[in-house]
């Protein structure tokens, strides 16, 4: 991907905000390494769906440490800790992003840490510690383990894999039964649907071409920052949705579609717009 919007000195800190970021994720990676599948206990957080341990707390406080002791300049926004220090780089984590696949055994999940300045995404890292997969992002390339991510061209809608989280419970209690007949016409439209509990791996598996689009709602941006700067490096597209309101970078929009390259799927693009229509009629009905 071109750096030509990039100045020379853009491009030195994005690669050196990539090499932190990644430094991070790898202190933290043994520690849910060894706890995974060791019987973790959980917690609901907001609910039976939204769980959270330990592990996530003490993942976090060491990326953390290192990123703010890395890049004193810099703030940490993490899912557990909310937000921490002060400075121009903005870092977004989340420790473990698919918690529910982490404590249920399921090897789906994943570190991510990404790194912005006035909103703009510089540097990215989804690491899945099971897998020993490193997936970065800088200014120029997306990389898996340090080779240059290049998908080929998607295939068709018929013969595409996609991965979703939706629909959530919760989604099914906003949208009704309308959720599951979005969820419907996309089980009919594409070759496989795959539900995998981790918007950040997901993502990450778009960039590499193992999978074509991916579709969410309701996310955070410790969900998507990393991996939609993932995706647009390797070629792809990542696009933020929003309800209302005052304009907002995509990675902090509550809702997205991420198509790998040259990938067009109609019945995405009208699923986006048919719930965030049904649910701006319902708020303002309200």
């Amino acid at each position: 991907m071109s750096t030509a919007n990039f100045s020379t000195s853009e491009i030195d800190l994005a690669a050196r905000l990539r090499t932190i970021a990644l430094d991070a994720a790898r202190l933290a990676a043994p520690i849910l390494r060894d706890a995974f599948r060791s019987g973790v206990e959980r917690e609901n957080k907001t609910n039976a769906h939204d769980l959270v341990t330990a592990f996530d707390r003490h993942s976090e406080a060491v990326i953390r440490e290192h990123l703010l002791a890395a890049e004193p300049d810099s703030w940490v926004l993490g899912e557990e800790g909310g937000r921490t220090g002060a400075g121009s780089i903005q870092w977004i984590v989340d420790p473990i992003d698919g918690t529910s696949n982490f404590t249920h055994g399921v090897a789906f999940f994943c570190i991510s840490i990404a790194a912005a300045r006035n909103g703009e995404l510089l540097a990215a890292v989804v690491l899945d510690p099971v897998a020993d997969l490193e997936f970065t992002a800088d200014a120029a390339h997306a990389y898996l383990n340090g080779s240059i991510l290049a998908p080929s061209a998607r295939p068709e809608q018929r013969h595409a894999n996609i991965m979703t989280d939706y629909p959530s419970a919760e989604a099914i209690a906003r949208d009704g039964d309308s959720a599951l007949r979005e969820f419907g016409s996309w089980v009919t439209s594409f070759a496989t649907v795959r539900r995998k509990v981790s918007a950040a791996l997901a993502l990450a598996h778009v960039a590499a071409g193992w999978c074509d689009a991916t579709i969410g709602f309701d996310t955070k941006p410790w969900d998507v920052s990393a991996g939609a700067l993932l995706v647009r490096r390797a070629g792809g597209r990542y696009l933020g949705f929003r309800y209302d309101g005052p304009m907002l970078p995509d990675h902090e929009a509550p809702c997205f579609l991420a198509l790998g390259p040259g990938a067009d799927y109609p019945v995405l693009d009208l699923s986006i717009r048919r719930i965030i229509e049904a649910r701006r009629d319902r708020d303002a009905g309200k």
